[in-house]
């Protein structure tokens, strides 16, 4: 062979071999579980075409299980991934339960990459004397029809040797088949037999169709596959076509692989049937009047230490702002590290203003942030929002801490340290606050001194207590002390304690938090590993930051928010991994507000 030849032959294998190479790359690129951190090439559910502008509800997975599930595994520790094996084969297992199907046989060769569940309407039959009947859809995309088809005869088959009497119909062109109907019976209440969404396979009145080659639909009554038949043929009843809808995807920024739809009015009605006791008429919770607000959406995205979610706020009529802070503010740097529940940021008054006087803040939120004040307001029997809040136009950082009353031994030294012989300090609450503010003015200035001057109309004593090397002034109320003790003796409730520290005053309900405000320094919460990963994948600059240490805040927040279990056994498998939680507010421009919320998950 001429060298000339060997030359040519050589560049030619060579650049085969590359483009194989090139190709190889890029296949095992496209099946690297770690590429779902960049989103799913799909960014809205097409799906959306079969849902109702009106549902209540409409949450899309974009991209296949498989993918998902083999992410969890690769992110997952060596020692924990047996456990996050097992957990996806048993999310599966549930889904199928009592089929008679296995998922990896009969569902996982034909799966496409979207499946979209929704709350199409709230009541079936529209029958208010046998309460609400939920209507869900289940749409499957198909990657390979004919599997698909198979799979679906295969299902109705094993119904029908399981006793079930099949029904087909022909609606609008598509093939229905479905069980014989049971709507329920009078007097017999929706919470009673409403069908969870994910047992819509075993329901005695599933209904099934295919519609073209692309898509395999579920639902709990056939009725919800006519609805969805009509919205598809008539696109002005879609949920595809609906403007709050489209805005809501628009504003959405992040990579994502799922998507989740909120009709506002719809969802917080939901809530009531879902929330009220068995026997007892649920009350309706309706957004304010003159409210504009019409939808909420959240572009799910994975993230190596958990999830990460953008919002959008479709309607707000809160005026368009821009966030400023590009970090933590300084005041969290006395918030103690065992905070379970910390808020910071800046302008406190302007957020508060937002929230009381947004008519689209709906009367269920408004009774959350009411209970969340109640305890600060009992002890310190003031309008917080009105004689505190108010005046904060700079940094500020509140957090809710474990009880801090001291073992009597500190109890002592706290009393020889005051230097009030006979004076004990109790506190007869479960919990403690700490608040945090910056200075600004004489107006702040003016406020506090107010403060004491309020705390002096209600009968407690303002005066000094020496605590280590700081004064701070305390709200006491004192009263004789028990028989067994002297009758010189006196016992102090404290109500309130506060001072000020640089460019700060602190606020504390007693002594103790006082002492760990004030101590936390290299304790504080934000030099803690926990909130700073948190917050990381938060987007800046923001409006700052709510931080909940889930394991210790859960019992706090379901013991003042009956509503929060009936969220957490929807998304249990979750909830069962949750370490922490933080949200962040990225402003409003244009009627929509919106916001990050991160969940950082763990392996236990």
């Amino acid at each position: 062979m001429k060298f000339r030849s060997f030359v040519s032959t050589l560049l030619v294998l060579s650049v085969v071999l590359l483009a194989m190479g090139i190709g190889g790359f890029v296949w095992l690129f496209s099946q690297n579980p770690l590429r779902l951190l960049q989103g799913s090439p799909t960014t809205t559910p097409a799906a959306a075409m079969f849902v109702s502008r009106q549902a209540p509800l409409m949450a899309s997975l974009l991209v296949n299980p498989d993918r998902l599930a083999a992410f969890r595994t690769v992110i997952a520790t060596p020692g924990e991934r047996k456990q996050a094996q097992a957990e996806v084969a048993q999310l599966k297992q549930a889904l199928l339960a009592n089929t008679g199907l296995d998922y990896t046989e009969d569902v996982q060769p034909w799966l496409g990459d979207e499946v979209t569940l929704a709350i199409s309407t709230l009541d079936i039959d529209r029958d208010l004397e046998n309460g609400r009947q939920p209507g869900y859809l289940l749409v499957l995309s198909a990657k390979d029809p004919e599997r698909a088809r198979e799979f679906l005869q295969l299902y109705w088959q094993k119904r029908a040797i399981a006793g079930t009497d099949l029904v087909f119909e022909q609606y609008k062109g598509v093939k229905l088949i479905y069980g014989k109907v049971t709507y329920p019976e009078s007097g017999v209440t929706a919470n009673n037999l409403a069908l969870r969404p994910l047992s819509i396979l075993t329901s005695p009145n599933v209904a099934a169709a295919a519609v073209g080659d692309r898509y395999l639909l579920f639902a709990n009554y056939p009725k919800v596959l006519r609805d969805a038949i009509n919205n598809v043929q008539a696109p002005d009843l879609s949920l595809e076509t609906a403007r709050p809808y489209q805005q809501a995807i628009a504003a959405l920024k992040q990579p994502r692989i799922g998507l989740s739809y909120v009709n506002l009015p719809g969802l917080v009605d939901w809530l009531a049937e879902e929330t009220a006791l068995p026997g007892q008429k649920p009350t309706a919770t309706e957004l304010k009047p003159g409210s504009t607000a019409q939808a909420l959406t959240i572009a799910l995205q994975p993230n190596r230490q958990g999830l990460l979610a953008e919002t959008a706020l479709i309607g707000t009529t809160q005026e368009s702002f821009q966030p400023k802070l590009a970090g933590p503010v300084t005041a969290l740097q006395y918030i103690p590290m065992a905070s379970p529940i910390a808020a910071s940021g800046v302008s406190l008054d302007r957020l508060w203003s937002g929230v009381t006087n947004d008519p689209d803040s709906t009367d269920k939120f408004s009774q959350i942030v009411d209970q969340a004040l109640t305890s600060l307001q009992k002890r310190w029997q003031i309008d917080v929002p009105q004689e505190v809040f108010a005046w904060v136009k700079g940094e500020y950082a509140i957090a809710l801490l474990p009880n801090q009353q001291p073992q009597a031994a500190t109890k002592r030294k706290q009393r020889k340290q005051a230097d009030l012989p006979g004076l004990s300090s109790t506190s007869p609450f479960s919990e403690d606050w700490v608040f945090v503010a910056e200075r600004k003015g004489t107006e702040a200035k003016d406020a506090i001194a107010h403060l004491d001057d309020l705390a002096r109309q209600q009968g407690l004593s303002v005066g000094p207590v020496q605590l280590g090397e700081q004064t701070v002034s305390a709200w006491t109320q004192l009263s004789a002390a028990s028989a067994k003790r002297s009758p010189l003796a006196l016992q102090a409730t404290i109500q309130g304690v506060h001072t000020t520290v640089g460019n700060y005053e602190i606020f504390a309900t007693s002594l103790a938090a006082m002492a760990a405000a004030l101590q936390a320094d290299a304790a504080s919460i934000v030099k803690q590993g926990e909130f700073q990963q948190a917050i990381a994948p938060l987007q800046q600059p923001n409006n700052g930051y709510l931080y909940l240490d889930w394991q210790k805040a859960q019992p706090i927040l379901e013991a003042k928010l009956p509503v929060l279990k009936v969220v957490e056994l929807a998304i249990k498998p979750l909830v069962q991994h949750l370490d922490a939680l933080s949200i962040s507010g990225y402003g409003s421009s244009e009627g929509i507000q919106r916001s990050g919320i991160f969940l950082k998950l763990s392996e236990h």
